[in-house]
């Protein structure tokens, strides 16, 4: 028993001699220190890789979602949908495949207001590898017991508009079914002219060589590019155009007694004298002749403080001569009256050669119908018989328009023309000029609102 104890006495004074040089020695120290933080070491890591790989998935998830909803509201059609699933498939995302779901909504909360928006939710899960050494489960089980993290991405984008400026506007308002038609004439010329249509647009033949054919319904080669459906454009003059008739003296028959009308049978009355043009002319504000007027001459016409030509109830035939302004005068000619079997427009051979006012209520604004007429408004050879030499607005807001000639400048105006008609047929070679100076001609052009790329709000 002695010999027991003091074997267990010695041992402990050994043990105490160990200790005490374990406690003074240094060596190993690391060893230890590394394998007590190994676990919090492999956890951080392990957490900084799922991180990261999170980040880059959801970054790849974004992109795809930006580029599937910009084509969504772009392609802004019944298969906005489908158009945008195959964007993010093309990203790897495959709607249905892998855990990956692809949302799409035509009726996302805009944040300007409203729930017109595009959206795009791609939905996805990264398995978890490192950071289950700390602990993090994450928030989903693949099937085996895998767990996992999901991650999401979602970009909203809006249709943006595009304004494009038109040089023929077909309102439609009599219900033609096609307000701009066109048949065999690919010699058409309107290069830089864009046209619209408040119904369709017909064209066999030829595009018009027309920079952009817009139409509300269907566009059938009109333009050398072609966009419908669009959004109906207001008739943009009629307002302005109506109350400058008001305004002109004597009412909206310009105070007539009577209306002479041209012979048109052997017994018929001549035109008085009063109602025929020659030579020159220098007038201001409004002048206004009763019933059909006759060139019988060239007439010149000096406006500088510009002139208004009223028409009531009659037509302007320029009779084989030219009607022309001198450098610097503005001239619009107004068709008014009634709807009682007159005919309200230009008629006859020869030319008609001048530019609108640059100023004052009537500026760019060349030839009207007072937009209360619907009968005696049809032009047949519009650009032909007179020539067209005109700078500034054409509008005929009631009028079915053959369109045959070519429309030039005025001899002294800017390059513009702009025509609004009900409906128009353009035939043969006819071509308008290139519009742009319609800004220095006083004209507003009328501006046609139409679908361009999406834009990304959020």
């Amino acid at each position: 028993m002695l010999r027991f104890r003091n074997q267990i006495r010695v041992r402990l004074a050994a043990l105490r001699r160990h200790l005490a040089r374990l406690q003074t020695d240094r060596r190993g120290n690391v060893a230890i220190t590394a394998g007590i933080l190994m676990v919090p070491m492999v956890g951080s890591v392990g957490l900084g890789f799922e991180v990261s790989n999170w980040y880059l998935n959801k970054r790849a998830m974004q992109n795809a979602a930006d580029a599937a909803v910009i084509a969504a509201a772009t392609n802004g059609g019944s298969n906005y949908d489908t158009e945008a699933k195959a964007v993010t498939a093309q990203y790897g995302f495959v709607d249905g495949t892998n855990n990956v779901t692809v949302t799409v909504s035509n009726t996302a909360a805009c944040p300007g207001g409203g729930n017109t928006c595009y959206s795009v939710t791609i939905s996805d899960v990264v398995p978890l590898f490192l950071s289950k050494a700390v602990g993090y489960q994450g928030d989903i089980t693949l099937s085996g017991g895998v767990a996992a993290k999901s991650v999401t991405s979602t970009a909203v984008a809006t249709l943006g508009d595009t304004k494009l400026r038109l040089c023929l506007l077909a309102l439609a308002s009599s219900g033609a079914p096609q307000g701009i038609r066109a048949n065999g004439n690919p010699k058409t010329n309107m290069t830089g002219c864009d046209v619209m249509s408040n119904t369709s647009s017909l064209c066999n033949g030829g595009n018009l060589q027309a920079e952009v054919g817009i139409a509300v319904k269907s566009n059938n080669g009109c333009g050398k590019k072609g966009i419908s459906p669009a959004k109906a454009v207001a008739d943009p003059f009629g307002t302005q155009v109506a109350t400058n008739i008001s305004n002109i003296p004597g009412g909206k028959n310009g105070g007539c007694a009577s209306y002479p009308q041209e012979p048109t049978k052997k017994n018929d009355p001549a035109l008085p004298t009063s109602n025929q043009l020659s030579g020159s002319y220098s007038w201001t504000g409004n002048q206004i002749f009763c019933g059909d007027l006759q060139l019988t001459n060239n007439v010149t016409i000096d406006a500088p403080s510009n002139a208004v030509l009223v028409i009531e109830n009659g037509q302007l035939d320029t009779n084989g001569f030219t009607l022309s302004t001198t450098s610097g005068s503005g001239l619009t000619i107004v068709f008014s009256g009634d709807n009682k079997g007159y005919t309200h427009a230009p008629t006859g051979g020869g030319t008609l050669d001048f530019a609108a006012p640059t100023s004052g209520p009537w500026s760019g604004i060349a030839i009207v119908q007072d937009p209360s007429l619907t009968s005696g408004v049809d032009i047949s050879a519009a650009g032909n018989s007179p020539t067209w030499d005109i700078t500034g607005l054409v509008y005929l807001p009631h009028s079915s328009v053959t369109f045959s000639g070519a429309v030039n400048k005025s001899s002294f105006g800017a390059s513009c023309f702009v025509m609004v008609v009900d409906n128009v047929l353009i035939n043969g070679t006819g071509s308008i000029l290139e519009t742009g100076g319609c800004a220095a001609a006083g004209l507003a052009m009328p501006i046609a609102t139409v679908p361009a790329r999406g834009q990304l709000v959020l």
